[in-house]
């Protein structure tokens, strides 16, 4: 289902517009995510140029998403009480029209975030941000990978891909050596970045929360979810080139997305 999904490739001026929307717009993201990265996030979406708030408490999570720009749910360490927070948000998202992302971080093995994921995938997302394995469990095409590491191919996670986005009503994008991005109808591969990003805690966590803040300013969310790969991309390129490991490129990479201007981003990104 879904395999003749054509490739569309946004122009840079559209790119370079979205994030020049951001930018003026400082997007409120609101922050569902695990204990691991939630310093991190914070730091990408303030660099970025969005402003961040880590609500996640049972009784105030609902309310915080009815008035944020956007929503990012992060499935890395769901404990019972931030996954109530996270029904509450989605509810109050979904009530209010309002965006949000679903990261499924380590599905597959693990019970229940597995089936919480696949709750969740059913209460429309935007957008679905993941790895290859991850993406292919929630399409139900495959059991996961290795902890938080994809044991599957962009490629071979293609076709769940567009499956999943045609069954979700989500724009999908599958993380790897070259990003896939699909509504299941129209397709874009995002070139670039570095694989220094696997070896910084929350290099993959802070891409969903960077889609998030793409959404409310960019209008189409297969466009937010491009230019915010895009973006990643080209600041991580940028940082891997002035670094000489992983602890110099997580400060470059700060650095990176708070400079890489909006014509930089037209001139850089590489799509097909």
């Amino acid at each position: 289902m879904g395999s003749m999904a054509p490739s569309v490739v946004f122009s840079p001026g559209e790119l370079a517009d979205a994030l020049g929307a951001l930018r003026a717009s400082t997007p409120l993201v609101q922050v569902l995510t695990n204990t691991v990265v939630t310093n991190f996030t914070a730091n990408v979406l303030l660099a970025a140029g969005a402003s961040p708030a880590m609500a996640d408490v049972p009784g105030e999570a609902g309310g915080f998403a009815s008035v944020a720009s956007a929503v990012l749910v992060n499935l890395g360490t769901p404990n019972s009480e931030q996954r109530a927070a996270m029904a509450e948000a989605v509810a109050a998202a979904n009530a209010a029209e309002t965006g949000w992302v679903l990261d499924p971080v380590a599905v597959g093995s693990l019970r229940v975030r597995t089936d919480f994921a696949l709750g969740l995938r059913d209460l429309t997302p935007t957008v679905i941000r993941g790895n290859a394995s991850e993406i292919m469990v929630l399409a139900e095409a495959g059991s996961g990978g290795r902890g938080v590491e994809a044991t599957d191919t962009v490629d071979s996670a293609a076709a769940a891909a567009r499956s999943l986005a045609l069954r979700s009503g989500a724009v999908v994008a599958v993380s790897g050596e070259a990003d896939l991005v699909t509504d299941g109808t129209r397709t874009v591969h995002v070139h670039g970045g570095s694989k220094m990003l696997t070896l910084v805690t929350g290099g993959g966590c802070a891409l969903g929360a960077v889609c998030a803040a793409f959404l409310p300013v960019a209008g189409d969310p297969l466009l937010a979810t491009v230019a915010a790969h895009a973006f990643y991309s080209a600041a991580a390129e940028r940082a891997a080139a002035a670094s000489s490991g992983p602890g110099s490129f997580a400060v470059h990479f700060l650095d990176a997305l708070h400079a890489l201007a909006p014509s930089d981003l037209a001139a850089t990104a590489v799509l097909s």
